[in-house]
């Protein structure tokens, strides 16, 4: 019984690394030549796997781009909870929270339409599961530690600035994946630097 436990054990470690494999070289492919001009043949064997084990992990290119999409937005996530353990003014934590997310998103090469739009997308359709509740408590929870210390405005309500904050999330991310040339870094550190001073207060001003 322990023998077969084993067995299992490493099967599945087996499966999680080529499954790994297949998803690294997809990013690279899909960062180098776009979404829709990798074929599946080429992240294949670039992760130096057979056609056939390709399918046995993802069905479609489609369902591979979602998982990079989970994949990317539980990174989101993460370090939205990193950001919330660091000492700091919220006015400070909201401009570095964009920063970050600028930061990670402009490292993104020719897949970044699709993965963003994948990444909303994956988020709503699977309302139900969760998804797009994580992400709005992420956002909250950064407004909500604001109010705790102190330091962000009672004049409006918490759920509004939630959405102020998200909403120029969207529009910026938005707007990098559909202008060329658009400053992202730029956009993104304007848009935090605004929103920390049109949501935060000297510490202990009840406004």
């Amino acid at each position: 019984m322990v023998e077969a436990a084993a067995e299992l054990s490493r099967r599945e470690r087996r499966k999680r690394e080529v499954r790994g494999r297949i998803l690294e070289a997809a990013v690279e492919l899909f960062d180098a030549h776009g979404y829709q001009d990798t074929k599946v043949s080429e992240i294949s064997d670039s992760a130096d796997v057979a056609h056939k084990t390709f399918f046995n992990h993802f069905p479609t290119k489609q369902h591979l781009l979602q998982a990079i999409a989970e994949h990317s937005m539980n990174e989101q996530l993460a370090g939205i909870e990193e950001l919330r353990k660091q000492a700091m003014p919220t006015a400070e934590r909201i401009e570095r929270l964009f920063e970050w997310v600028a930061g990670r998103a402009s490292e993104a090469g020719a897949m970044r339409p699709e993965l963003l739009h994948e990444i909303i997308r994956f988020t709503h359709a699977n309302a139900a599961e969760g998804e797009a509740r994580k992400l709005h408590d992420a956002f909250a929870s950064i407004v909500r530690d604001g109010l705790e210390q102190g330091d962000v405005t009672r004049n409006h309500e918490e759920e509004t600035l939630v959405e102020m904050l998200m909403g120029a999330y969207y529009v910026v991310m938005l707007n990098w994946t559909n202008f060329d040339g658009y400053p992202l870094r730029e956009r993104a550190r304007d848009a935090g630097r605004f929103l920390a001073s049109a949501i935060t207060v000297s510490r202990g001003d009840t406004r």
